[in-house]
C-alpha cells in the first residue's frame, strides 16, 4: 500500500506543489496542508489510499497542471491590481512587456505544430462524423427552416407592414409610434428565425460532437441575422422615411452590408475557435487561428474606413481634418487594436477601443435623437434650438455611454470596482472617488443642459412681444428680462452643488470649505462694496419691474433701449447707436418711456385772420381718419383732437392738439398727422403763420423786408 501511494523525485515535488496550490485556493493554510500530507497514515487514511492515489494521478495530468497555472496567474493578477498602489509604474510596464514577450514566444513555438493539430482535429471529426458534409448540410438545412419560418411571419404580417409603409408621419409622436411598431416587427423577425432554426434542432437528439458544431454555427447564423435586421431597422436602406440614423441612401446600404459582414465573420470565427478546443488544439494553437481570423475583421474594418461614403454633415460643415487624415488615423487605430490583441496587451486594447468607439457612438446617438425628435418636413440643417426632450435624451445617453466606457475600461484592465469600493487602500479610494465624481459631473451636465435649453426656448418665445400694451406683451417682456438672470443663477448653483458633491465623494471635508468660503465672502463683500451695491440695486430694480428688455428708458444722463442685463449692470442702446453699460447703482430715478401709453401734443401756428372753428373741425376729422386707418388704428388709444388756442403770439395764433398712442408709436403718427394737416389747411384757405420783419423809412410806406429785398433785386434788371 505504501508503494502505491509513495511520491518520489521530481514527480512527488510537483504533486506536492500542486496540492499546496489547491489547498491555498481553497483557503487552507499551507502549513496545515503540509502537515496533513506529512502526517502518518492512520487506519482511516489507509482505507482511503485509493482515493489519494487517484488524487495524485489527477494532479499529474497536464491539463490540470495548466489549469492550476492559469488560476495562479489570475490570482496573481488580481493581487497585482489590488496592490497597484504599492508598485511603481516602471515595475508595472516591465512586467507587462515581459508577459507580452513570453506570449509571442509561446505563439512562435506553437506555430510549427499547428498543421499536426489540424490533422488530429480532422481525424477526430472523421472518426465521430464519418460522412463528409454532414455538419454543413445540417446547418444549411436548419438555417433554411429559420428563413422559411421568417418568410411565413412576413407573409402573415404583410398587411400590417403595408399599413406601416403607407402611414403618414406628420408629427413627432407619429414618427415615434412608427419606430416602436417597426421595432416590434424586427423583434418578431428575429424570434421567428430563432424558433425556425434552433428550435427544431434542439427538439431532436444528436451525437455530442455533431450537436455542438451544428448548434454553434446556427447561433452564428442567428447573430448574423440579428445584425442584418438591426442594420435595416436603424438605417433602412430602402425607405428614407424610416431611417433612424440620418444618412444618404448609398451610405445606408454600405453600412448595412459592412455590419452584416463584420458580425457574421466575428460570430463564425468565434464558434470555430471555440470548437478547436473540442478537437484537441492547444491554447497557443487556438490563439494562432483566432489571430489569423482576426485579420479578416481587420481587413473589413480598414476597407470600410477607406471606402465609406460621405456623411450628411460633410457636405455642410468643414471638417477639422481632411478625409484622408481621418481615414489614416482610424486605420492606424484599428491596426493598433489588432496588434494589442495579438500581443495580449489588453489594457491598451480596451483603451484604444474606447477612444475609437466612444466618440462615434456619441455622434451617432446625437444625430439619431435629433432626427427622431425633429418635426417632420424640417430640414436636417435647420437652425434653431433643440427641444428639451431631445437635449435630455441626448445628454442622458451621452452620460450613460461615458459611464459604460469607464466600466468597460475597468473590466478590461482587471479592476473589480465593487471589490475595490470595500477596500481601504489609497488606490481603491482614488478609483472610487474619481468614478463617483465623474458620475456626479455627468448628472450635473444633464441637469444644466436641460434647464438651459428650456430657458433659451422660452427666451425665443418671449422675444416677440406681440401686440403692444397688452397683458401678454407685458408678461413676455418681464419673462424676457428675468430669464437670463435666472439662467445665470441656476448655472452657478448647479456648478457649486456639483463641485461640492464631487469634492465630498473624493474625501474632501466640505464643511470647513463652506465656512471658509463664507468668511472669504464677507471679506470680499467689504472690499467690493460698490459691486454689492450694484447687485442689490439691480435686484430691487427688477423686483419693482422698473424696466424690461426692449424698453426705452432715461436715467440721469443715460438713455436708450434696454438690450441686456448682467449681474451688476444694464446695457442701453442709444437711438443714435452708442451703447451704454451702466452699473445699477448709477441709474438713480428711471424714466420709462415704453409703458402703457403716451400723450403727444402738437403745436400749430396760424395767421390771425384764420377761421379757428374750421381749423378745429379739420383737425378733428383728421384724427378720425387716422383712427380708421388700418395701419394706425391699433396704435391709437385716443384720436387726435384740437384742445383750443394755446397762446396769441407776435405773429401767430398758437393752437394745440393732442392724441394718446402706444409708447414709441407717436412719432410715426405725428408725421402722418402733420402731412394731413398741411394738406387740409391749404385746401381750406387756412394759412400757417411765419415771422416777418417790416422795414419803413421816414415819410415812406411800411414795406416788409421781403418786399424790399425783391425791389432791390429787380432794379438792376430794369436799368439794363
Amino acid at each position: 500500500m505504501f508503494e502505491r501511494t509513495r511520491i518520489t523525485g521530481a514527480g512527488g515535488l510537483a504533486a506536492g506543489i500542486l496540492f499546496g496550490a489547491i489547498m491555498s485556493l481553497m483557503g487552507v493554510p499551507s502549513s496545515s496542508a503540509f502537515a496533513a500530507s506529512a502526517a502518518p497514515a492512520t487506519g482511516a487514511e489507509a482505507a482511503t489510499s485509493p482515493k489519494i492515489h487517484e488524487f495524485v494521478t489527477l494532479l499529474a495530468d497536464p491539463g490540470i497542471q495548466k489549469w492550476l497555472k492559469e488560476q495562479d496567474e489570475k490570482k496573481s493578477a488580481a493581487e497585482h491590481v489590488q496592490n497597484a498602489g504599492d508598485e511603481s509604474v516602471s515595475h508595472y510596464f516591465v512586467a507587462r512587456l515581459r508577459a507580452v514577450r513570453e506570449h509571442v514566444a509561446a505563439l512562435a513555438a506553437a506555430l510549427p505544430d499547428l498543421p499536426n493539430q489540424f490533422e488530429r482535429g480532422v481525424g477526430r471529426l472523421q472518426a465521430e462524423i464519418p460522412r463528409r458534409g454532414t455538419v454543413v448540410l445540417l446547418v444549411l438545412l436548419f438555417a433554411g427552416l429559420g428563413y422559411g419560418v421568417e418568410w411565413l411571419f412576413r407573409k402573415a404580417t404583410q398587411r400590417v407592414r403595408q399599413r406601416l409603409d403607407d402611414l403618414p408621419v406628420e408629427t413627432v409622436n407619429g414618427r415615434l409610434r412608427l419606430v416602436a411598431a417597426r421595432f416590434a416587427f424586427a423583434f418578431g423577425v428575429i424570434v421567428a428565425f430563432a424558433l425556425g432554426s434552433i428550435g427544431p434542432f434542439l427538439a431532436l437528439d444528436w451525437p455530442p460532437l455533431l450537436s455542438e458544431m451544428v448548434f454553434g454555427y446556427l447561433v452564428a447564423f442567428l447573430a448574423t441575422r440579428i445584425a442584418v435586421v438591426v442594420g435595416h431597422f436603424l438605417l433602412s436602406s430602402e425607405a428614407e422615411r424610416f431611417r433612424i440614423v440620418p444618412m444618404y441612401t448609398v451610405a445606408a446600404r454600405f453600412w448595412c452590408r459592412r455590419l452584416a459582414m463584420f458580425v457574421g465573420w466575428f460570430a463564425f470565427g468565434w464558434v470555430t475557435v471555440g470548437l478547436l478546443s473540442t478537437f484537441g488544439f492547444s491554447l497557443e494553437g487556438r490563439q494562432l487561428v483566432a489571430y489569423a481570423l482576426g485579420l479578416g475583421l481587420l481587413a473589413i474594418a480598414v476597407e470600410s474606413v477607406w471606402r465609406r461614403p460621405p456623411a450628411l454633415n460633410e457636405a455642410t460643415e468643414a471638417p477639422r481634418l481632411g478625409r484622408g487624415a481621418q481615414n489614416a488615423i482610424l486605420s492606424a487605430g484599428i491596426v493598433l487594436l489588432w496588434g494589442f490583441w495579438v500581443s495580449r496587451a489588453m489594457p491598451g486594447f480596451w483603451l484604444i477601443a474606447v477612444i475609437i468607439v466612444l466618440p462615434l457612438a456619441i455622434s451617432i446617438t446625437q444625430r439619431a435623437v435629433e432626427h427622431l425628435l425633429r418635426p417632420p418636413g424640417a430640414a436636417e440643417t435647420a437652425e434653431g434650438l433643440p427641444s428639451v426632450i431631445a437635449v435630455c435624451l441626448e445628454r442622458g445617453i451621452r452620460a450613460l455611454l461615458i459611464i459604460g466606457a469607464a466600466a468597460v475600461l475597468a473590466w478590461g484592465w482587471g479592476i473589480d470596482i465593487v471589490h475595490i469600493a470595500g477596500q481601504e487602500t489609497w488606490f481603491a479610494q482614488v478609483v472610487h472617488s474619481a468614478l463617483s465624481a465623474v458620475v456626479i459631473l455627468l448628472g450635473a451636465d444633464v441637469l444644466w443642459q436641460t434647464m438651459k435649453t428650456a430657458i433659451d426656448r422660452k427666451l425665443v418665445e418671449t422675444a416677440d412681444l406681440g401686440q403692444p400694451n397688452t397683458e401678454e406683451a407685458r408678461r413676455r417682456g418681464r419673462l424676457h428680462t428675468l430669464l437670463p438672470i435666472f439662467r445665470n443663477i441656476l448655472f452657478f448653483l448647479v456648478i457649486a452643488v456639483a463641485v461640492m458633491m464631487a469634492l465630498a465623494e473624493m474625501g474632501v471635508q466640505i464643511g470647513p470649505l463652506i465656512a471658509g468660503a463664507g468668511v472669504v465672502g464677507v471679506a470680499v463683500g467689504f472690499g467690493a462694496q460698490t459691486f454689492v451695491r450694484d447687485v442689490i440695486a439691480g435686484m430691487f430694480y427688477l423686483l419693482d419691474d422698473a424696466f424690461r428688455v426692449g424698453e426705452y428708458i432715461v436715467a440721469g444722463r443715460y438713455k436708450g433701449t434696454v438690450e441686456s442685463f448682467s449681474i451688476r449692470s444694464v446695457r442701453l442702446r442709444h437711438h443714435r447707436g452708442p451703447v451704454f453699460t451702466v452699473p445699477f447703482n448709477l441709474l438713480g430715478a428711471v424714466e420709462n418711456m415704453s409703458r402703457d401709453w403716451v400723450i403727444d401734443k402738437i403745436a400749430i401756428g396760424v395767421t390771425y385772420d384764420s377761421d379757428l372753428n374750421l381749423a378745429k373741425k379739420l383737425i378733428k376729422q383728421i384724427g378720425l381718419d387716422l383712427a380708421k386707418d388700418p395701419e394706425f388704428a391699433p396704435l391709437i388709444i385716443e384720436p387726435l383732437k384740437m384742445q383750443g388756442v394755446d397762446q396769441l403770439g407776435d405773429f401767430a395764433v398758437q393752437i394745440r392738439a393732442k392724441m394718446m398712442t402706444l409708447p414709441g408709436e407717436q412719432f410715426v403718427i405725428r408725421r402722418q398727422a402733420y402731412a394731413m394737416i398741411k394738406k387740409a389747411f391749404d385746401e381750406n384757405g387756412i394759412k400757417f403763420a411765419f415771422p416777418t420783419v417790416q422795414v419803413a423809412g421816414e415819410g415812406a410806406p411800411a414795406t416788409t423786408a421781403v418786399a424790399q429785398r425783391a425791389l432791390e433785386l429787380t432794379r438792376p434788371a430794369a436799368a439794363e
